[in-house]
Formats: C-alpha cells, sequence, structure tokens
C-alpha cells in the first residue's frame, strides 16, 4: 500500500461515531471514508456521515439471528463498497472470526491504554483504579476482545476531581482525535505491517531522537499569573522539570513580599538571562520588551552596568536586570537608582540584597550558577500546532569573519564585532546594533525595513546614549543588506565597520558602498534572525 495509493475506509459505528466523523473532515493522509455501517437503527452517526455525502447502511441484528450469520450479511453488504482498511468507533457487537478473516485489516479504539482495562466502562475502571494516567488505544481486531496488537496510543492524565463524564470527554478530544487519525495517517503512507499470524504491528519510521515521529511534552503548572500579556488574558507558567540549566521558572525569589513575576516579567526575565549567557566575561543587560534597551561587557560586574545602562538610560525605566555574575552592592546601588521590575544574576551579596530588597517590588531572581547550556530546543506554539528548533546557539569566531572590504578591520573592532554578534542574535528582526569595545551605543529593533533599522539605532545613539557616540563605532546587522542604502544611512551615522552575514546578490555593491566610505566590514556567513 504505497503512499500514492488513497487509502479508503469502511467505517463501522453503532451510536454517534465521532472518531469516524472526524477522520471524514480531516482525511489523514489523504484518507476517505468509503462507507459508514451501522448495526442501530436510528444511530446518529448515519446523519453525520450523510451530511459530509459518505453513503451509510444500516444492518441490524435479528431478533435471534446468530453473530456470524449478521456478520455475513454485513460482509455482504460492503462487498459493493471500495475500502482498504475497516475502523470501528463504538461498533457495539463483538467481532467473530466470520468478520475478522475476511474484512481487511480492522482497527478499533479503546479508550484506555491497554491492556490496561480492557472492555467495558474503562473510564470507571480507571477512576476506581486510582491511576494517574490514562488515554486511548488504536488495535488490531482479533476475536479476542480488546487484545488485538497496538498501532498505537495516547496518554491523558487523570486528575483528582474527574468525573468519568470528565475523564470521557477529554480522553476523546484530546487522545482519540489525535490517536486514531494518526493511525489512518500510517496506514495510508504504507507505513503499517500488520502480521495477522504473529499478531504483531510494525510502523515503519516511528523513530525518537531531538524531532521525534510524535512528542508528548509533560509540564507541571509553577503557579497562575495576575494576568497574560494584557489584563484581559488569563495566563499560567508551567515548569518543565528536567530543565537542568539555568532557568527564570525555577529561580527562587529573593525580595520576600514582591509581588509575584507577570506573564511579561517571565518572559522578558528568559530573553535577558539568555543574552547575558552569551558571556564569558562580566556582562550586564537591561531588557524592555524581550529586547536589549543596553548591554555591556567589562572587568568589573558595576562596570558593564553602567555600560548596558547608558545605551538608553531612559528606555530603562522599568526595565529587566540581567548579570552573568554574583551580584555586588555597587552594582545593586546602580540598578536601584532608576526604576526596575526584575534583576536576574547567579547570586547576590548580602550587602546587595539589602540595596536590593528596600525596593518593595523589585523581583529578586536568584538563578543559581549559570553552567552549561543543557536545552538544546526552543518552541513557539501555533495554533494548531508548534514550531520546535534548535537555540541558536550560533558562535562564529573572530578568525572565522571573512574579511571583504579593502581595508582591514583592527583588532579592537574586530572585538567589538564579536561583541555586537552575540548581543544581537537576543535583538528582534529587523535586528541592528551599533557597538564600541564591548558596549552598545543604538538599537534598532523589530523593523520591517532594514533600512529603517540602520536610521532607527543611529536616532536611538544619537538622542538617548550617555556619553556615546555612533561616531567611529561597529554595526552589527542580522541579515545580509539587500542593498548599498543600508550602508550609506550607516556612514551617515559615523559608522566605521560592519558585520554581516553577507550571502545578498548584491554583496558586490554593498562591499563597494563601504569601500568608498573606507570602511571595514567582515561577513559571518551565518544570520541570526530572532522573530518573536
Amino acid at each position: 500500500m504505497g503512499g500514492s495509493h488513497m487509502v479508503k475506509i469502511a467505517g463501522l459505528a453503532s451510536n454517534r461515531g465521532r472518531n469516524l466523523l472526524h477522520i471524514a473532515d480531516r482525511m489523514p493522509g489523504g484518507a476517505e471514508l468509503s462507507i459508514v455501517l451501522t448495526n442501530e437503527d436510528g444511530a446518529p452517526v448515519v446523519e453525520g456521515a450523510s451530511e459530509r455525502g459518505i453513503p451509510t447502511e444500516v444492518v441490524t441484528r435479528e431478533e435471534d439471528e446468530s453473530r456470524e450469520s449478521h456478520e455475513q450479511r454485513l460482509l455482504e453488504t460492503l462487498e459493493s463498497y471500495d475500502f482498504d482498511i475497516v475502523c470501528l468507533d463504538g461498533y457495539m457487537r463483538v467481532l467473530t472470526e466470520t468478520f475478522v478473516d475476511n474484512a481487511p485489516t480492522t482497527l478499533n479504539i479503546h479508550p484506555s491504554l491497554l491492556p490496561a482495562f480492557p472492555g467495558m466502562d474503562a473510564h470507571e475502571q480507571v477512576l476506581d483504579s486510582g491511576v494517574r494516567m490514562t488515554g486511548c488505544t488504536v488495535h488490531v481486531v482479533t476475536e479476542e476482545v480488546d487484545a488485538g496488537p497496538i498501532v498505537t496510543q495516547e496518554a491523558v492524565p487523570v486528575y483528582e476531581d474527574d468525573a468519568a463524564d470528565d475523564l470521557k470527554e477529554r480522553v476523546l478530544y484530546e487522545a482519540e482525535f489525535t490517536a486514531y487519525p494518526r493511525a489512518v495517517r500510517w496506514f495510508a503512507d504504507g507505513r503499517v505491517t500488520v502480521d495477522h499470524e504473529a499478531e504483531t504491528v510494525a510502523i515503519e519510521g516511528d523513530t525518537g531522537g531531538e524531532f521525534p515521529q510524535r512528542r508528548l511534552v509533560s509540564d507541571d503548572l509553577d503557579s497562575t499569573l495576575r494576568y497574560g500579556e494584557n489584563p484581559h488574558q488569563d495566563a499560567a507558567v508551567y515548569a518543565d522539570a528536567t530543565c537542568e540549566e539555568a532557568s527564570v521558572v525555577a529561580a527562587p525569589q529573593r525580595n520576600e513580599g514582591a509581588k509575584a513575576l507577570s506573564y511579561n516579567n517571565y518572559n522578558d526575565a528568559d530573553g535577558a538571562l539568555n543574552l547575558i549567557k552569551e558571556f564569558d566575561e562580566p556582562a550586564a543587560a537591561v531588557i524592555k520588551h524581550t529586547n536589549p534597551a543596553g548591554c555591556g561587557t567589562a572587568d568589573s560586574l558595576a562596570e558593564a552596568y553602567d555600560k548596558a545602562l547608558r545605551t538608553d538610560a531612559k528606555s530603562a525605566f522599568g526595565g529587566i536586570v540581567a548579570l552573568n555574575r554574583e551580584c555586588d552592592a555597587e552594582t545593586a546601588e546602580q540598578v536601584v537608582d532608576s526604576f526596575k521590575e526584575v534583576v536576574v544574576a547567579p547570586g547576590y551579596t548580602d550587602a546587595a540584597l539589602d540595596v536590593l530588597t528596600e525596593k518593595k517590588n523589585l523581583r529578586v531572581l536568584d538563578v543559581g550558577e549559570l553552567g552549561e547550556v543543557s536545552e538544546r530546543l526552543t518552541e513557539k506554539p501555533l495554533v494548531g500546532g508548534r514550531l520546535v528548533q534548535e537555540r541558536d546557539l550560533g558562535d562564529p569566531a573572530i578568525d572565522d569573519f571573512e574579511a571583504v572590504t579593502e581595508r582591514e578591520p583592527t583588532d579592537e573592532e574586530l572585538e567589538t564585532m564579536k561583541f555586537a554578534w552575540q548581543t544581537l542574535k537576543h535583538v528582534k528582526s529587523n535586528g541592528i546594533i551599533f557597538a564600541e569595545g564591548t558596549e552598545t551605543v543604538g538599537l534598532g529593533v523589530g523593523q520591517v525595513s532594514r533600512v529603517d533599522a540602520v536610521e532607527l539605532a543611529a536616532k536611538k545613539a544619537e538622542r538617548d546614549a550617555d556619553g556615546k557616540t555612533a561616531e567611529g563605532a561597529v554595526m552589527g546587522s542580522d541579515a545580509f543588506f539587500p542593498f548599498p542604502d543600508g550602508i550609506e544611512a550607516a556612514a551617515e551615522a559615523g559608522i566605521e565597520a560592519v558585520i554581516q552575514p553577507g550571502g545578498s546578490v548584491n554583496d558586490e555593491d554593498v562591499i563597494e558602498a563601504a569601500d568608498e566610505h573606507g570602511m571595514a566590514m567582515v561577513f559571518t556567513g551565518m544570520r541570526c534572525f530572532r522573530h518573536d
């Protein structure tokens, strides 16, 4: 059964047949129902199938009729339809060898994780037993009830306040509506081998690894939040108990009595922590709306914080501060000098805590030793699914920068380029950063045009940076310049060196523009978009 052959299904149901109708609507792998048959007069599935243009048949069992005779009539009725597999859904008759041996592979779905809780009243059995996890099982039908080889399963937690009806509904919508279409899709893709003799099922390509074929994510509620991104949205934070890396979710709050973190605080604090994890030397960053308002590294933490703050002290108001060293009193004094929402650090001296806790609502998060990056993946839920990717751990070395202009960058410019790139990874695209030494001078974040981002970085440097200037600074760009206009705008602001990925069809024109202005430019050969 190759992928090109459209799989046709004969569906058997005694009542509503919600799984069958769901499969009809979803057409997993292109599969479609060619017939829905019921053994009950007036079964609601008939109406649902008819509305979808699926032929229906009713074959009731006569009062004294044997099962075998009834099944023989089922098979005869089905003979005039074209189908590859049979799917049962709440078909309330136990099938005998008469049907099983003479029909194609027949699947059924059972509302528990077989072999546990077979037979009737599975949900009641589950609740009586006290198990904490249930689910559903799609299996191949054999003469022995609920005992055929398993094709796929899906898990559902059992909650303390569940009644059988609650569980039934969740198992249907969360598990059965996932597992049954998956099984059908596998058949449609020709990935299932059923050995009826040995009663085994093999699924081709049902592999694990970093991006497994099936994904179960289990998180525990850490806390409900006051609200989400906006006050009219409810929200909660869930914790992944397997995460070993320093994180804001697991960080204890050291300012007793300060209000709990908000949704936006968590989001910003996570972004801030990710940014300062980039640096080995003492580093500080101030984050607003997940973007750096400023970032700096220096020999001391206090100096790094000063560099970060002076990039845009006005925007830093109400921001999130992240530090990659134990916070000392000197740094703490600077932090509380203006209003901040949260401080994130791998520890605090007692003197620093004395200073920070004077601010009643400053949340002080202690993430513990920063250690190694252990979480390799990051994800973004979408309506109807989720995107999963490797985290951007790209870290091009200075030796790998490719100088493309007549003027080679100086050693100092190369150091600044490296710093700019590490910070730029955490700036929303289109992102531009102006930097000098190891501190930000101006940032252009989240623009739809790269030139706009350059002009915004120049404006911020000119207007908001304290004691800094774009004159003689380095510019970093998170993606290539499609036209020379970005370089022209940078030259106008006083930029003398550029780090960017390269790779545009117009690279030659862009390099030429840099040469005309005596700029040094390097290509990383790597992009660092951040879209959310």
